[in-house]
């Protein structure tokens, strides 16, 4: 079986597809309640910011271990070639 371009496109796009939902950044930010200006120095607020920036680097981890996948199979796939 030869190895077209639309097929490594379909091999990878299956491989994602494996990985499951993930929720974006964009999403959880609109999750996050604004502030007023008097509240702003509150300590809730850099709570949240800090809550936030964990759950950024979480998503940051696994979203480099995706990508360390998705680079494997693309290389299993060429060394076929």
């Amino acid at each position: 079986m030869k190895l077209t371009s639309g097929l490594l496109k379909k091999i990878i796009m299956e491989e994602v597809a494996k990985f499951g939902d993930m929720e974006s950044t964009e999403d959880r930010a609109k999750d996050a309640d604004e502030v007023d200006a008097d509240e702003f120095g509150s300590d809730k607020s850099l709570e949240k910011k800090i809550d936030y920036m964990k759950a950024l680097k979480i998503e940051e981890n696994r979203l480099r271990r995706r990508l360390e996948k998705v680079v494997e199979t693309r290389r299993r796939v060429a060394r076929s070639l």
